[in-house]
């Protein structure tokens, strides 16, 4: 399992965990097929991982990822984007073709800052 977490998306993950997160807490991410991105995302501050979930740490963060966000994953950078009209997790994955439509575009961030875990 190998993807990248840029820094904005890293600040939003730890924002969730400081506010909503208890010691020993970690980070959802539910990863399915689907989106513009080729990727839709269900995440949330979990006490603990659930039966079947991986656990990876990245910057003191731990991950908790079911096995098909686990494949989905491999290979793909994780940011987060706010615009006046949305934000979220946008992924880009290089395996995946744009769909086309400018209803979900985000604009990318100036640069991000990147960082991989494995």
């Amino acid at each position: 399992m190998n993807f990248t977490l840029t820094s904005a998306a890293e600040k939003f993950i730890r924002r969730m965990l400081r506010f909503n997160g208890t010691a020993g807490s970690g980070f959802r991410l539910a990863v399915t097929a689907g989106g513009c991105s080729g990727l839709a995302a269900q995440f949330d501050v979990e006490g603990g991982p659930r039966a079947g979930d991986a656990v990876t740490e990245h910057n003191g963060i731990r991950f908790f990822l079911p096995a098909e966000s686990r494949l989905l994953l491999d290979g793909v950078t994780i940011d987060f984007a706010e615009t006046p009209t949305q934000s979220g997790f946008v992924f880009h994955d290089p395996k995946a073709a744009n769909c086309g439509c400018k209803s979900t575009d985000v604009p990318p961030t100036a640069a991000p800052e990147h960082a991989t875990v494995h």
